[in-house]
């Protein structure tokens, strides 16, 4: 006999399946089985219907129910948003599964409370053109969040399903330093690794004596590079470099400047990338290199000398984070002369397209609206924007707006533990110029996310808010989440759309 068809509707669902509000985008009727995700309470739960025999919910624990759908008996498993549950359910439904992304326009949309992906899907569907990344989280934010890989994925992945998102979608494992951290990722099923070689960029090669940066070329890691000094020399010197109309050359200087700077930095690459392909197997991924957390930038003939020799060297990426001229600070617009910043990335981008093409990748992404347009442009729609703490503001946005008490505390908390977390990022951020909250109104907290100083300082004090309200916030957001999903869908919107054309 064929297998009955299984056909309801949220409101159905919600009036039968008792205490239960069903998200409506969420419902997937497939196989004789309805599948949906809903709230009860302060929990989100997975739900399976079917009229068929009980083992086929099988592959999902939960509880059974039995209710009356469409005038007839029904059975209902609901199911807690376990990763068993998680992968089962991928399982049905590919589309739940991320994919490698390739050259596509693409935006990382990183979540450190695993709650934001119903507003970043929002956004996303007005920029179809634009590829994202739903599951992005750094090792160090996972560090600090208390999160795993795989809960990383999963909390995207049910974002996915309860706003039935099944276009294409990404997930990255960022800013990776060590083969070990690679393993929890690749188990949880990443598709996009971001290699992290920064520990052993050699900052100091870029003002050094001539004589030591000559010591220091000498002593690079030759076997690791498959290379000998004079082998690279005679790759680079002496000769023009064409690049859309400009042209580079290499002196001696350049070139050792360059090789000692970054020579470590490849070797560390390249073994990264071999220790991955070597245990990620047949399955497909893209690869992003990341030399952005630098202390000084990446000049246009250190971003050809970097590509080059990867290449060279045999390995393939999709997407390349220089450090670009001009400040990146977290949560902020740029800080730089546009005009210079536009000269640069024209250097770059044409470089991406020569070595290539592969994606310009822009680190410290989020709120960077005064070059969006530039880079847009300049890139041809090779670029992938990364982006993270800023939904974590939105967050407390949301919080400010409905839980005000709440926000005064978490203002408090991290003006005294600014000075120690703001240790490992790239702000400037002046606690005087971050108003005390006993002298705001409730009406004026929300603005507070739209001033400098107080976004950097609420930005990089996540880890220590989290360990002291973390309770209190994530059930904040949770009784407010339409209200949060609204926030970032306009957030997002706004940076994603200098994009969309460009796609």
């Amino acid at each position: 006999m064929p297998t009955e068809v299984l056909d309801v509707a949220a409101e159905e669902l919600t009036a039968q399946v008792g205490g239960m509000s069903v998200y409506p985008a969420s419902i997937v009727n497939a196989g004789g089985n309805s599948f949906f995700l809903g709230r009860r309470g302060t929990d989100d739960l997975l739900g399976v219907a079917t009229r068929a025999e009980v083992g086929a919910l099988g592959a999902f624990a939960g509880t059974d129910t039995s209710v009356e759908l469409g005038g007839q008996p029904t059975r209902v498993r609901l199911c807690s948003l376990t990763p068993a549950n998680a992968q089962a359910l991928r399982d049905r439904f590919p589309w739940l599964r991320p994919v490698p992304l390739g050259l596509r326009t693409s935006a990382g949309l990183g979540d450190r409370l695993g709650l934001a992906t119903p507003g970043h899907v929002q956004a996303a569907r007005e920029f179809g053109s634009i590829a994202p990344i739903f599951a992005q989280q750094s090792v160090r934010e996972n560090a600090r969040t208390g999160r795993t890989p795989q809960q990383v994925m999963d909390d995207a992945m049910w974002g996915v399903f309860q706003m039935g998102w099944q276009g294409p979608w990404g997930s990255d494992a960022d800013h990776l330093k060590t083969p070990e951290a690679m393993d929890p990722a690749i188990a949880a099923g990443y598709t996009q690794y971001t290699i992290d070689p920064g520990d052993h960029v050699d900052n100091a090669a870029h003002t050094a004596p001539p004589a030591d940066v000559a010591a220091k070329v000498q002593a690079l890691p030759w076997d690791a590079l498959e290379d000998t000094a004079q082998d690279m020399e005679r790759r680079y010197l002496g000769r023009s470099i064409e690049l859309e109309g400009a042209a580079l050359a290499f002196d001696r200087e350049t070139l050792a400047r360059a090789a000692a700077k970054y020579g470590r930095a490849l070797a560390h690459t390249v073994q990264m990338y071999r220790c991955l392909v070597e245990r990620i197997g047949e399955t497909p991924f893209d690869l992003e290199v990341s030399v952005d957390e630098t202390e000084t930038p990446t000049s246009a003939e250190e971003h050809y000398f970097i590509a080059n020799e990867l290449r060279r060297l045999g390995v393939k990426w999709v997407s390349l984070a220089p450090r670009y001229i001009g400040r990146f600070e977290k949560g902020v617009d740029y800080i730089g002369d546009l005009r210079v910043f536009e000269v640069e990335l024209a250097k770059h981008a044409a470089i991406a397209r020569a070595l290539g093409p592969y994606k310009l990748s822009i680190h410290s992404g989020s709120d960077k609206f005064s070059i969006y347009p530039i880079i847009a442009r300049l890139s041809q729609g090779l670029v992938h924007v990364k982006t993270a703490g800023t939904s974590y503001l939105e967050a407390l946005r949301a919080v400010a707006q409905m839980e005000p008490a709440l926000f005064r505390d978490i203002l408090v908390f991290a003006r005294d533990h600014y000075d120690v977390d703001q240790a490992t990022y790239y702000v400037s951020a002046q606690l005087t110029k971050v108003p005390a909250p006993d002298v705001l109104s409730d009406a004026d907290l929300p603005d507070l996310l739209d001033q400098f100083d107080a976004r950097q300082v609420l930005h990089v004090t996540y880890g220590s808010v989290l360990d002291r309200f973390g309770g209190r916030l994530m059930a904040t957001l949770h009784t407010h989440a339409e209200v949060y999903g609204a926030l970032l869908r306009v957030h997002f919107e706004r940076h994603l759309a200098p994009f969309a054309h460009a796609a």
